[in-house]
């Protein structure tokens, strides 16, 4: 009975394992150093900021290489030439808004990193303060139901509604602000006579931000959202200009709001050439008709936000599936029901960035050049864990995938250690890692440029239990006998990133044995396992179902000219004799009736390793030749 019991255990354990495999001559994609982004790590709003020694070296060590410091809504109405902007989430006041200081602050600091600002597209601008609702005398500037009131420009606050009593007068603080003066900002920081700003380091622009909410965001000006082709006209006219101006820009939009968004203008698909589109469908055939027309490349990058709302830790940890796993069914599902053109409760699965490449493709047709972004993301919950485990599973997915820009918006604990593992340890290029339980543990392996190094990043998705994994590589053989492990796990509540020599990773080592190794993952865990190595197959390789009482003889060893293998049990179909670069030099097939082989061939001096494999074995013997 004991026997049984413990015969089960080991059935049970063996089952639970997940098996990874690695290989880095397959699916080898580019990493965009661009994924290691943050949002408005730089103050603009406040004229005495400097930046802090603490953040300097914390944004530093942490890698942070792309800084989108536009501040979302607040550029819609941003004066360059006034340094002013229009806050739509706070009664519309206007207060100082500097990104000269902000840009000179990040080239100064930071000289290799880039730097994301946004063009204004509504064609308004803030053009004064003195319009302002006074709201330190109303409740000492504190936030209530009613800060989007629109009482900037001389409105009559409602204190029990979030409408004002009275609409301000948007005349009063704000001034038409044409094309001409939104691109405008690139002569006054790259020109000649201009601030002297690394134009090379500031290549990306956003095409404003979440056009399609502008009639609740912005209705000051836009109490009735704009038509999406009105819209159109006003990119394509920005895009143009500031094409010419800066050639090699990149433009980066539609900056899309939300799930809901992706798929909706205006709340509803958009009715055109007699058929209803999704939003991001209909955006990106547009400027395939636009760019067709003027000869002009109107899109670099295209770009989404996503806020979800699950506050459920087994679904967050889910939630990089959202962009392009076509199998995932997303419990968040909303706007997806439109995506065909009409509400359709059977669409539950997202995978939209996945969506919008097959969109570029089949508007813009193949080798478009255009690649993917998300400036805004936001999850909720305050478990530092479940924070880490989603945000490095999304750092790998958009590694696999491609994605060039990647700047969450929050920004909760966790982030900061796991961004510090991936941008310190990873390598530059992406190559395939398959996991046998994909949903419960992923691995995001990286190689570098001369193919002697590999970073494993191991994800344990489950909340509450260890993982027993085994990691095994094909075409790579590994040189060492052990391997250095990082673990991010059991964050504590309060950032404990300091910089890259204070910070939570727990570091030990790992065996290497028949180039493979077994790591036990900890509940919500990031692990990234350092190795090296050389492209080829390994020479040790196990029989999965060995044959008992197998006995090969290899001789004579060392041989000068013939070798012979001889066994006494099992049955062999095939023998290979594979060089130390893991080439197999010499193969050839086996009586199944046969007990011996002879090999009659020249091989240069070296060591070999004879495998001879059969149905469900394999046994391998090391050969010596001297000449």
């Amino acid at each position: 009975m004991k026997f049984v019991l413990l015969f089960c255990l080991s059935v049970l354990s063996v089952a639970a394992q997940v098996t990874i495999k690695i290989d880095p001559t397959a699916e080898r994609k580019p990493i965009s150093p661009y994924l290691y982004g943050r949002n408005n790590s730089l103050s603009s709003t406040n004229p005495n900021w400097t930046l802090p020694d603490k953040e300097l070296i914390q944004i530093r060590d942490a890698g942070v290489t792309f800084f989108r410091e536009s501040s979302g809504n607040n550029c819609t109405k941003y004066n360059w030439r006034r340094k002013l902007s229009s806050h739509p989430d706070w009664y519309n006041n206007v207060y100082t808004n500097d990104w000269d200081r902000s840009a000179l602050t990040l080239q100064k600091n930071f000289p290799n990193a880039q730097g994301m600002w946004a063009f204004q597209l509504i064609g308004k601008a803030a053009k004064t303060n003195q319009a302002n609702f006074n709201d330190w005398g109303y409740n000492q500037s504190k936030w209530w139901e009613g800060v989007n009131q629109n009482l900037a420009g001389g409105g009559v606050l409602n204190p029990t509604s979030t409408k004002a009593r009275v609409e301000g007068n948007p005349d009063l603080y704000l001034e038409n602000w044409p094309a001409d003066s939104t691109v405008a900002l690139m002569n006054y920081w790259f020109g000649a006579k201009g601030l002297g700003l690394n134009k090379d380091k500031i290549r990306y622009w956003n095409m404003d931000n979440e056009p399609e909410i502008w009639s609740g965001t912005h209705d000051d000006v836009m109490p009735v959202q704009l038509p999406a082709d009105d819209f159109m006209q006003k990119y394509v006219t920005v895009a143009k200009k500031a094409r010419a101006i800066y050639p090699a820009i990149k433009l980066v939009g539609p900056v899309v709001a939300n799930e809901w968004q992706w798929y909706n203008w205006n709340n509803k698909p958009i009715s055109a050439d007699g058929r209803n589109y999704p939003w991001l469908e209909f955006f990106i055939k547009r400027i395939a008709e636009e760019q067709k027309v003027s000869g002009v490349r109107l899109l670099d990058v295209l770009d989404i936000h996503f806020y979800p709302e699950t506050v459920i830790s087994e679904e967050i940890v889910q939630l990089h599936r959202v962009f392009f796993d076509r199998n995932f069914v997303y419990p968040g599902s909303n706007g997806v029901k439109n995506v065909n053109g009409s509400w359709d409760t059977s669409q539950n699965k997202e995978y939209i960035l996945a969506r919008v490449n097959d969109w570029l493709d089949k508007y813009l047709g193949p080798n478009h050049g255009v690649s993917l972004g998300v400036t805004e993301i936001g999850v909720q919950g305050n478990n530092p864990n479940v924070t880490a485990v989603w945000y490095a599973s999304t750092m790998g997915e958009f590694m696999k995938n491609e994605v060039e820009v990647f700047t969450p918006w929050s920004w909760k604990t966790g982030m900061w250690e796991a961004l510090h593992l991936f941008s310190r340890y990873n390598k530059t290029t992406s190559v395939k890692g398959a996991s046998s339980n994909e949903t419960l543990v992923s691995a995001y392996p990286s190689i570098n440029a001369a193919q002697d190094s590999m970073t494993v990043v191991l994800v344990n998705r489950s909340t509450n239990a260890a993982q027993s994994s085994m990691i095994t590589f094909n075409n790579f053989v590994l040189t060492s006998q052990e391997a250095k492990v990082l673990t991010l796990k059991s964050l504590s509540a309060t950032e404990t990133f300091v910089s890259h020599v204070q910070n939570a990773l727990a570091e030990s080592k790992v065996s290497i044995s028949n180039n493979s190794l077994a790591l036990t993952l900890a509940p919500l865990s990031v692990t990234s396992v350092q190795l090296t190595g050389k492209i080829g197959q390994a020479l040790v390789i196990l029989s999965t179902q060995p044959v008992l009482n197998t006995s090969v003889k290899a001789y004579p060893n060392p041989t000068t000219e013939i070798i012979v293998l001889e066994w006494s049990t099992g049955s062999f179909e095939k023998v290979e004799i594979i060089d130390l670069n893991g080439k197999v030099v010499y193969e050839h097939t086996i009586p199944t009736s046969a007990y011996q082989t002879t090999i009659h061939e020249t091989f240069a001096s070296g060591s070999y390793v004879a495998r001879l494999t059969g149905k469900g074995q394999t046994v391998t013997k090391k050969i010596e030749v001297e000449r």
